[in-house]
């Protein structure tokens, strides 16, 4: 039986380093600003879990924060560590969260971008307690992409996905499309459970919990859009040749409707802290 954190699955993106790193988005400069406010001021050491390319990785160390970085992806800790090799308050270990070994009651933040979906809830959750410090704080952020549903560019790429994506998936199992939703249906245990894999940090003992939501839009040209969507842990366990066919209706599309497609997202932060 699946359970969605399968180590062979977390490696999908080892092989796609240079175009993970081009075309993963950027977090909001303002998502940052909240988590130094609610940690407050003071050097801080921080923990990050997952950290593929550094997207989150650059503006902690550039508030002085020693950072590090647990990255399971060979090829991915070899980019971190040229990335950033001039920086003396940052290094890397090359494994699985879950068996990383780290000291106690050692870090003030340990955050996750985009990236706590891989980790065994159950395991993950109560070793991050013990690694922070009291008053420590746990961040977890991510991107969840909205789609104006009435848009005609829109729904002729669903039917593109229809035909081509959801038959790789049976009826049960389809990835769920995410819409337009309200502020209060991301704090549901649901919501938050398919972000991050539980249903909420009250259950692992943090408190002070926090939410926040930021608004972001890009615009792609076809061929970005489609090398985007290579960065999708889904649309990579597809076969080859279903990608190939998949990719091919959604850039017809985007083509017919004037060669981009403006995608709007909804970034999410969710903290707690160790008391």
């Amino acid at each position: 039986m699946k359970t969605g954190w399968e180590r062979e699955n977390r490696v999908h993106f080892d092989a796609i380093v240079a175009n993970y790193d081009k075309m993963r988005w950027d977090y909001p400069a303002e998502l940052f600003a909240d988590i130094f406010e609610y940690l407050g001021a003071g050097h801080k050491t921080a923990l990050e879990i997952g950290a593929g390319t550094g997207k989150a990785t650059t503006p902690f160390l550039k508030a002085g924060y020693d950072v590090t970085a647990v990255e399971m992806g060979a090829n991915m800790t070899a980019f971190l560590l040229d990335k950033f090799q001039e920086q003396a308050n940052f290094k890397v270990i090359n494994a699985a969260f879950e068996d990383a070994e780290l000291p106690n009651d050692s870090y003030d933040l340990v955050y996750a971008a985009s990236a706590f979906h891989w980790v065994d809830a159950q395991v993950g959750c109560p070793k991050v307690f013990r690694l922070l410090k009291n008053g420590g704080v746990f961040a977890l952020f991510r991107n969840n992409p909205v789609q104006n549903d009435r848009s005609e560019t829109h729904d002729e790429i669903q039917e593109v996905y229809e035909k081509h994506y959801y038959s790789h998936y049976k009826t049960d199992k389809r990835p769920i499309k995410i819409s337009q939703m309200q502020y209060e249906d991301f704090l549901k245990p649901a919501e938050i459970y398919r972000g991050f894999r539980f249903e909420s940090l009250e259950q692992y003992g943090f408190t002070d919990i926090a939410m926040k939501l930021y608004n972001a839009s890009r615009t792609y040209g076809a061929d970005e859009y489609i090398s985007l969507l290579e960065t999708m842990s889904d649309h990579r366990a597809m076969s080859e040749e279903s990608r190939t066919v998949l990719y091919a209706g959604i850039k017809e599309v985007i083509l017919k409707h004037g060669g981009q497609l403006k995608i709007d997202y909804i970034f999410q932060l969710y903290m707690g802290r160790k008391q």
